[in-house]
């Protein structure tokens, strides 16, 4: 398994693509050293794409995305959050670029889901709570979320941002937020991709079943929503590499119930 955020990517330089790798491992660099490449197969995203989307940042530095629930309150992935010190973390808001703009704020707590499986990577949701308020503006608004005990559709067209890297195992990140466009991929065929049971029901599927599209390394913890109406459905967690043929990207399901519950009483 391989999660997608960049820190993970330090610390297990030797994983290979047949395991899964959490989508926030990007390698961290000084500011404006980038040997390489975010999204895989996407496109620069436009001002109001994703007004909710939050950089998450450990000094200074870029390794996961988040979403504003509400002014003071950040989702993102359980894997993000994990070993992370609140006073250490900060987030930036209402920009398209992970390094000027919009509005820094510091995190004051992380709370994550207490039914967090870091094995599996099942229950992948975490919050973060910030220390001053971030108000709606022309440039921030915060996420809507699915009902409770809802589940995607195969083949719901969705749309997934991140400042991740391009490709797998890339070395570097864009300034600039990218996106890309996926459809759901049903659990059945998902779990005969990754293995009997490894897909639950708190996650679900979304790619391209011949590949080239997928969110990746420092994408972790971001949004994937419906592509028509917008509403957060999932959170960018894991895959085998990035945008690999019959390894479609693995997102928590924000309407299964438990995962609902649990941030519904993190507001």
């Amino acid at each position: 398994m391989q999660l997608k955020d960049v820190l993970v990517a330090l610390a297990v330089p030797a994983l290979c693509t047949a395991a899964a790798i959490p989508q926030d491992s990007v390698p961290e660099f000084p500011e404006g050293e980038f040997p390489e490449n975010p999204i895989v197969g996407g496109a620069t995203a436009s001002q109001g794409d994703f007004p909710y989307i939050v950089s998450i940042q450990r000094s200074g530095s870029h390794f996961c995305g988040g979403s504003l629930l509400n002014a003071n309150t950040v989702l993102t992935a359980a894997h993000c959050a994990v070993g992370q010190t609140a006073s250490q973390l900060q987030i930036r808001a209402g920009s398209l670029s992970r390094t000027s703009g919009g509005t820094l704020v510091r995190v004051s707590s992380i709370r994550v889901n207490p039914s967090y499986a870091a094995g599996t990577y099942n229950n992948d949701v975490a919050i973060l709570k910030l220390s001053t308020s971030v108000p709606t503006s022309s440039t921030i608004s915060y996420a809507r979320l699915p009902a409770s005990g809802s589940d995607p559709a195969a083949g719901l067209g969705l749309s997934v941002a991140g400042w991740g890297t391009t490709s797998s195992g890339g070395q570097s990140l864009p300034v600039n937020l990218l996106k890309v466009d996926v459809p759901v991929i049903s659990r059945a065929t998902c779990n005969s991709n990754y293995g009997s049971g490894s897909v639950t029901t708190a996650m679900f599927c979304a790619g391209l079943t011949q590949g080239g599209k997928d969110s990746c390394q420092g994408d972790s913890g971001g949004p994937i929503v419906n592509a028509a109406s917008r509403v957060q459905l999932g959170i960018v967690s894991w895959g085998e590499g990035c945008a690999a043929a019959g390894a479609p990207g693995v997102y928590t399901n924000l309407g299964q119930s438990g995962i609902a519950s649990f941030v519904a009483s993190n507001l």
